[in-house]
């Protein structure tokens, strides 16, 4: 299996390198509006995948939605700890109280 940090290393050098056979460097040749389309088209597939039910289906969507976030990230040299950081940061508080904290 592979490391968790190969996967972004690979997305990460697919920037760096671009390669015409690599479906990321295309992704970040044709910019940030197609990210962000693939993450809202992926985005929705894992919605209907939950609504159907199927746990393979499901894993499967999933995995196609944090790979192309992975894209985003890889786009603002943004590393996935910052995202840890900051679900770690809103452990332990209610939904409620981390969103309206938001608006202030």
């Amino acid at each position: 299996m592979k490391e968790r940090n190969d996967i972004l290393d690979a997305v990460q050098d697919r920037k760096q390198n671009p390669s015409e056979k690599s479906y990321v460097a295309s992704l970040y040749a044709k910019g940030l509006d197609k990210i962000l389309g693939k993450i809202g088209e992926e985005a929705t597939e894992v919605a209907v995948a939950g609504k159907g039910g199927e746990v393979d289906e499901v894993v499967s969507e999933v995995a196609d939605l944090w790979f192309h976030t992975l894209v985003l990230l890889s786009y603002y040299d943004l590393p996935p700890e910052k995202i840890y950081a900051e679900l770690e940061r809103r452990f332990g508080l209610s939904g409620l109280e981390e969103k309206a904290s938001r608006k202030s």
